[in-house]
């Protein structure tokens, strides 16, 4: 179904939902884009809701799929997918949600008619007033027939996360189905992480330092930016503690020159900057000048500075001016397999097939910011991927092809040693999944 149509005003959570879902699960359109267009045309009351229920649906979406197939007689028309999609809204509002059924139901049959459905009022009726009767043995039957839809995932995912993590993959799964807590990174050009979550507890909000991440504090309860203190101030920002173990492994010397390339938005790069020892200079890349703002305004509201570049990282000759770095930071664009609970749309969008072409830029990546950096020199490579084949598998690629390059072990007590590199599965100490190696250049 085409999405090109001028979109008309929704004012109901569940039809607003409907229609975001569908451009994502049928258009395969990101979540994050969508939901950029549909809150300006959803009622501000309905807005918390209808986040809810998308990212709900995502989350859980393949179990209800299954459970949405054996109670239709058949197949939804394929020039329905918003009514496929309000349906899984139904569903999830009374299996996960545990809304009261009367309004669960009868707001989603409502909106049926909203979407341009009147016909189909009875059928939504029907298909969940069958589920209400029997959810549990319907969802039990469902998980036995797709063990793959039980865990929430594509079956060639779950099967890429058995052989690769044999004794994680159930923690990684059950990790991408979940609610992401809130960490935040401290500022210690401002502030201690202590003293912030002293001031944190003195109004009431419960958080904790993270046992792993220095920089992190995380809330106990999530809450908008707008409501986190001193965040417009500076003194924290939003960043998983799992990303936030990345600007350290670069261990930069005073005076060094060093490169963010891929930098948007800018979260590494301004843990950097909060960090540096005295007379180094940041330099942060990206190839679009929208996500190139986005970084000015995050070192904006932090106080710090750097040079921000627009250009292709795998062009240097559109925005390098010759001199070598010392450290480069290299967080590669990725399938992003391991932020699955904050981006559940991602399960969705990915394919098995998308690996091999993300390996090859990767590696382009890799090949293209080598020669920019100087003899004695540290690369950092990571990724927010689970797969091997844009992990080790670059890295060997990589080190094969450049003999003037050594892989630099990191020694940490989180995550797991890999043949090249170190890998933080999903949820183990509660973050996301993380690729990280360090690569040094021979002196000369």
């Amino acid at each position: 179904m085409s999405f090109s149509q001028p979109m008309v005003t929704i004012r109901s959570a569940r039809a607003s939902a409907a229609v975001a879902l569908a451009q994502v699960l049928d258009a395969q359109r990101s979540l994050t884009d969508v939901l950029a267009t549909t809150m300006r045309l959803v009622a501000p009351r309905d807005r918390a809701l209808t986040q809810e229920l998308c990212y709900g649906v995502l989350r859980h979406g393949f179990l209800l799929d299954q459970v949405l197939r054996s109670l239709m007689q058949r197949p939804l028309a394929e020039q329905d997918p918003r009514l496929r999609s309000l349906l899984l809204c139904g569903l999830y509002q009374l299996a996960y949600l545990k809304t009261p059924p009367h309004a669960a139901v009868s707001e989603t049959v409502a909106a049926a008619a909203e979407l341009g459905f009147p016909w189909a009022k009875g059928f939504v009726n029907g298909v969940l007033r069958s589920f209400q009767r029997d959810p549990e043995t319907l969802m039990k039957r469902a998980a036995q027939d797709d063990p793959a839809a039980d865990l929430g995932h594509p079956a060639w995912w779950v099967a890429a996360l058995q052989t690769t993590y044999p004794a994680h993959w159930r923690l990684a799964t059950a990790t991408g189905n979940t609610r992401p807590p809130l960490v935040l990174r401290v500022n210690r050009r401002r502030i201690t992480p202590t003293l912030y979550l002293a001031e944190l507890l003195k109004v009431g909000i419960a958080a904790f330092l993270h046992a792993v991440a220095p920089d992190a504090v995380v809330l106990e309860e999530p809450r908008t930016v707008e409501d986190i203190p001193g965040f417009r101030e500076g003194l924290v920002s939003v960043q998983d503690a799992a990303a936030q173990l990345a600007a350290p492994l670069l261990d930069p010397l005073p005076g060094n020159r060093i490169l963010d390339a891929c930098a948007a938005p800018g979260g590494k790069t301004g843990h950097l900057l909060e960090s540096l020892p005295l007379g180094c200079t940041v330099w942060a890349l990206d190839r679009e000048n929208s996500r190139q703002r986005k970084i000015e305004e995050n070192l904006l509201r932090l106080g710090l500075n750097a040079h921000t570049l627009t250009g292709d990282a795998t062009v240097s000759a559109e925005w390098w001016d010759g001199h070598l770095f010392d450290r480069i930071l290299l967080d590669a664009p990725c399938s992003a397999s391991g932020i699955v609970r904050r981006h559940p749309d991602i399960k969705w969008l990915r394919r098995a097939t998308d690996l091999p072409r993300l390996a090859e830029y990767q590696k382009g990546l890799l090949h293209a910011l080598w020669p920019l950096l100087a003899p004695g020199g540290v690369l950092l490579y990571t990724t927010c991927s689970v797969f091997p084949t844009e992990n080790e598998c670059v890295l060997q690629t990589f080190l094969a092809d450049n003999p003037d390059a050594q892989e630099k072990t990191i020694a940490a007590t989180w995550g797991n040693t890999c043949t090249l590199g170190r890998q933080i599965v999903p949820g183990q100490e509660d973050m996301d999944g993380f690729y990280y190696a360090r690569i040094t250049k021979s002196p000369q």
